[in-house]
């Protein structure tokens, strides 16, 4: 059995950036295993920094890289004032649209 990776300018990051920080805190609530969360917020921002230095360099790679993990870290602090959904949310919505102006609507 075989299998190949799709083209890192092929993949559309914004969805990675939503699966990694919605999906790493449902993982992490769900089960009850929070590094299980990070385990996929992990594997999905690599995936997604692959595509960023493929798309646009360092500099892009770098750029959305540190707005994905601000996001994961500035979550935590919001979900105390307004609540963890909503903070998941908020924090998803800009790294997702940051990926989806600077990265995928450019390739």
């Amino acid at each position: 059995m075989s299998f190949t990776l799709k083209d890192a300018k092929d993949v559309n990051t914004a969805s990675l950036v939503i699966t990694g920080l919605v999906g790493g805190w449902l993982t992490a609530r769900e089960t009850g295993i929070r590094p299980l969360g990070g385990v996929l917020l992990t594997a999905a921002g690599l995936w997604a920094g692959r595509s960023w230095l493929a798309k646009g360099g360092v500099p892009l790679a770098a750029g959305l890289g540190a707005t994905y993990v601000a996001a994961f870290g500035l979550s935590h602090p919001l979900a105390k004032k307004i609540g963890a959904w909503p903070s998941v949310v908020a924090v998803t919505t800009v790294a997702s649209g940051a990926a989806c102006v600077l990265s995928d609507l450019k390739s």
